[in-house]
């Protein structure tokens, strides 16, 4: 990957002799690379560490060939979207770029956020939840409004992708993320971020 330019990655994380759940979490310190991990694991918090590690969607086995063609085609169709939304940013004054919340500074071109000295390092997922999030502040989203804002991925809307993103978010910015003030939750409808 150091030499050549990869979109996507396919990953087993059953893998003789190494961890495909510590190799999703390096690929996705160091790069932005869709990752879809492949496991005959079903049981749910194996899919939520996966996705909490960094992985953009999950497939079990045995996998279904068109299921898995369609998850690719779907993922690199939003890695391209999401590649498109600076140059659409580009156009907007740069003031509008910088959003300031609870002694954090987002600017949403450069995709960083910093409180102080203290950079934070977000995923491509992240980002554009933190985006969403901020453009509709103080505003109540669904899960499946949440999912149309996002480019990142957009599977079915009971999954617990956006509750995994969230937690992520919360990890990362909130002062107490078990009593969080600034992305709350709404019981029965969804999020709201209070970010003043």
């Amino acid at each position: 990957m150091n030499e050549q330019h990869v979109d996507l990655v396919l990953l087993d994380i059953n893998l003789p002799g190494e961890d495909g759940l510590m190799l999703t979490r390096q690929l996705r310190s160091k790069s932005d690379v869709g990752i879809i991990l492949i496991t005959a694991r079903t049981d749910s918090i194996d899919r939520i560490v996966g996705l909490e590690m960094g992985a953009d969607d999950y497939c079990t086995k045995p996998l279904e060939l068109r299921e898995l063609l369609v998850r690719v085609r779907n993922l690199l169709w939003r890695i391209s979207k999401a590649n498109t939304l600076p140059e659409m940013q580009s156009s907007v004054k740069e003031s509008d770029n910088i959003v300031n919340f609870n002694g954090w500074t987002f600017d949403i071109e450069r995709r960083a956020l910093n409180k102080g000295d203290n950079a934070v390092k977000l995923t491509k997922a992240e980002y554009e939840m933190l985006v969403a999030f901020t453009a509709n502040r103080n505003r109540v989203l669904s899960r499946e409004r949440i999912l149309n804002l996002i480019s990142h991925r957009v599977d079915a809307p009971n999954d617990r992708t956006i509750d995994v993103l969230v937690r992520r978010l919360r990890n990362k910015i909130e002062v107490e993320p078990k009593k969080p003030q600034m992305f709350i939750t709404v019981h029965g409808e969804g999020y709201m971020f209070a970010g003043k």
